[in-house]
């Protein structure tokens, strides 16, 4: 078997590593997030395990970082192994955006083993979408056009179809972000990377008609009992990222007028939800707090 932790020639970069209890989440599931990841769970007395994992090893430095090999002793990682199901070693899994996409078990030929590598790795659509998302921040003209080029290789990439949503939409080019977001929905459903572009294509319209946020606080603040002015002032507090208090305001909406204008107001909470992680404090207050109005 292998040494622990084998360093390719690229320093800093391992192609295999010896899981640990205490990393496991880092180590395959994190990881995966970024690179597709191979779990092999093995055991020393296991002869198939031991003709395998060289295999595996070779494959790994073979395809110098293209996806990540984690070596997993059942030995020393039991309990990880029965939550992955493991009946049987070898028994191998690969990892890709956190989720297990494939596997064997038993020892393969190589070519067995290729292909499911092959299966695993992303496609060339997949590839360019992903350095499209490493240029957002910085190179959004550049992020479209890789999009776009990931695109006109698969039309179906749904990361692809997203992040070119996502990236138009921070540039101002609402009209084609809302097409493709409409695209999407029309399967049915939306991941949340789409809601949250959707939510802030709302937003944004919404603040349109809502004008500026020093306008719409005076207005507000000179007619208190005006509900329409309260939710414009609640519209452009969200679209300028004060969510905590726009969540606030549109819930005393919902409470005061809950077939009215407060119904406008509950739509513009759920943007705002979908805009914040899932686990964001202030979303899971509001979304009890709504809850609980309604």
């Amino acid at each position: 078997m292998s040494t622990p932790q084998q360093q390719s020639d690229t320093p800093g970069l391992e192609f295999v590593i010896d899981a640990t209890r205490e990393g496991f989440e880092q180590e395959v599931i994190e990881r995966s997030k970024s690179v597709p990841v191979v779990v092999d769970f093995w055991a020393e007395w296991c002869g198939p395990c031991r003709r395998l994992g060289p295999l595996l090893e070779k494959l790994a430095h073979e395809y110098e970082g293209k996806f990540i090999l984690v070596k997993a002793d059942t030995e020393q990682l039991g309990d990880i192994a029965s939550a992955f199901g493991v009946q049987g070693i070898p028994a191998v899994f690969g990892l890709r955006d956190g989720q297990i996409v494939d596997g064997f078990v038993g020892l393969q030929s190589e070519g067995v083993i290729r292909d499911f590598i092959g299966r695993l790795l992303p496609t060339p659509a997949q590839a360019i979408a992903a350095e499209a998302a490493a240029l957002e921040g910085s190179e959004p003209a550049s992020a479209e056009a890789k999009y776009r080029e990931a695109l006109g290789l698969d039309p179906r990439e749904v990361k692809a179809k997203i992040g070119l949503a996502r990236v138009l939409e921070a540039q101002g080019k609402t009209d084609e972000a809302a097409s493709l977001i409409a695209e999407l929905e029309g399967r049915g459903y939306l991941e949340p990377e789409a809601e949250a572009v959707k939510a802030r294509l709302a937003l944004d319209a919404a603040a349109a008609d809502a004008g500026d946020l020093a306008s719409a606080r005076a207005e507000a603040e000179a007619n208190p009992d005006d509900l329409h002015a309260r939710f414009r002032l609640a519209e452009a507090l969200a679209a300028s990222g004060q969510h905590e208090e726009a969540l606030g305001v549109c819930l005393d909406l919902v409470e005061r007028d809950r077939r009215g204008v407060g119904e406008q107001a509950r739509q513009t909470m759920l943007a705002v939800f979908n805009l914040l992680p899932p686990d964001d404090p202030i979303a899971t207050e509001y979304r009890r707090k709504l809850s609980f109005a309604l």
